[in-house]
Order: structure tokens, then sequence, then C-alpha cells
């Protein structure tokens, strides 16, 4: 079973615990890099050619008014070889409830009939919000799993949960 792990993280200014705070390396980035340590599944970062402004409440005003437009941000790059793969595990931060819309330009932009995506959500107390029903609706030919949401504060001590949920996906033994 081949696995990619395909991500959208924000470094810089970002909300945790209650207050803003600059994070050298995104919550979904280190996240990203607990699953690869644990499948030994490929990294490929979803990154926009248009960055989002530095400050994290212009980012906010931003993300928000892309969901209201439904937008699809040009993507900086594209999976090549996507047919290699079996899985795809899906990680994102939650924003306004559900994925950052350039998480939905990637998907629109590639095949995943007969894949099986696994999401994979950091967020600041909301959860996956709709985001697995989003995912389900873009992508009706993949096969959706359970998805997990991790706590942007605690993703430094997240590995045992997403090595339990890796394990009852199936994903590691």
């Amino acid at each position: 079973m081949k696995i990619l792990i395909a991500y959208y993280s924000r470094r810089g200014e970002n909300y945790v615990g209650g207050d803003i705070v600059n994070l050298p390396v995104g919550n979904t980035e280190v996240v990203a890099g607990i699953i690869k340590k644990l499948t030994g599944g490929e990294i490929f970062q979803v990154e926009t050619v248009k960055r989002y402004p530095a400050g994290y409440h212009e980012t906010t005003e931003v993300s928000r008014q892309e969901l209201r437009q439904n937008a699809r941000p040009e993507l900086a790059d594209h999976v090549a070889n996507l047919a290699d793969y079996d899985v795809l595990i899906l990680g994102y931060p939650n924003w306004w409830g559900t994925m950052p819309m350039a998480v939905f330009s990637f998907l629109e932009g590639c095949d995943l009939t007969g894949k099986t995506i696994l999401p994979i959500c950091t967020h600041e107390g909301s959860g996956l919000g709709h985001s697995c029903s989003d995912i389900k609706r873009v992508c009706p030919g993949a096969t959706v799993s359970r998805g997990l949401a991790i706590l942007g504060g605690s993703v430094q001590q997240s590995e045992g949960e997403i090595s339990a949920w890796l394990k009852a996906t199936g994903m590691i033994e």
C-alpha cells in the first residue's frame, strides 16, 4: 500500500490556546511529519501561488472571503504521479468550519476515484467541522475514512493519538 500525505499548513501568526502566537512550523505540518514517521508515506505540501497575509487576523478575513465566494486559489504545484498511490492522508487546519479553499483546489485537481482518503484536521476547538462531508462531496469516487481532529496547541504531544488512529484505519500495525 502506497501512501501520500498531502497537507496544507500555515506558519507564522496562528491562534493557539486563546492567543496569537508565531509558529515557525505550522501545526498541520507538524502532524504531517508525525504521519510520515509512522507510515513512511511520501509528503506533498499544498501551497498557493498567492500567499496569505502575514497577520493572523488578516488571513482569517481573506479565508472567510474565499469561503463566501467558493474560491479556488491557484496552487503552486500538483502531484505528478497520483495514480501511484492507494491512500491519501489529507491534513489541513479547520478554517471557518471546513478545509482551507486551497485544499478544495487540490482535491478538485486530482482524480481520486478508487482511492482511500483519511482526513486529519488541526483546530482550536471546532474539530473536523463539516470537512469530511465536504471531502465526500468533492471526491465522490473515493472512500473517505473516519477523520481525526487534533487540537493545534497539542500537536507536539499527538503522536500516540495519531498512531492509534492510523492503527484503527489499517494504515499501520
